[in-house]
């Protein structure tokens, strides 16, 4: 397994970092659900059938525009 850092800016501004494994690079929207994960645990299994087939990224896009939370690095740990 690959260690890896999603880098992000938080609903605050500040960035922050989520370090995790995986075998591959996670896609953004791979990235979203993990961040989401984290910052939202309560939510993690939220519907966001309201942005299907509208959204190619629905999780990516609801952090952005309801939270303003963004990815902005996606990272391998040498």
């Amino acid at each position: 397994m690959k260690a890896w850092v999603i880098t992000f800016v938080d609903q605050k501004g500040e960035r922050t970092s989520l370090p995790f494994t995986s075998e591959q690079e996670p896609s953004i929207e791979e990235a979203a659900r993990l961040i989401r994960t984290h910052l939202f645990p309560v939510m993690d299994e939220l519907d966001l059938n309201d942005f299907q087939d509208r959204a190619s990224m629905p999780t990516a896009k609801w952090l952005k525009e309801q939270n303003g939370v963004e990815i902005t690095a996606i990272t391998e740990v040498p």
